[in-house]
């Protein structure tokens, strides 16, 4: 599917802070940023990529953050408060 059909059909950009546990060192945090398209709420292709990271990543997540913005939208008019004319 071309990512305008992903977004006509209701997905959303994705964008995904993970802090994890390093493997050799637990008391560090790293961060892994990802980004996807992704249906709200739900966010399945999330779920799965976790299901997976938790399977076979050494390293334990820590907190995930989530942020997640709809691109097609309904257009935002305003009108103008007054009429200029330039000479």
């Amino acid at each position: 599917m071309r990512d305008i059909e992903k977004l006509l059909s209701g997905n959303r950009l994705t964008t995904v802070e993970i802090l994890y546990h390093l493997p050799d060192h637990p008391s560090l945090l790293q961060s892994y940023v990802w980004q996807t398209f992704d249906r709200a709420p739900d966010y399945p292709r999330l779920q799965r990529f976790l299901e997976y990271w938790d399977a076979h990543i050494e390293g334990k997540l820590h907190s995930v953050k989530l942020a997640s913005a709809e691109l097609v939208r309904p257009a935002d008019f305003r009108f103008a408060s007054g009429t200029y004319y330039l000479h």
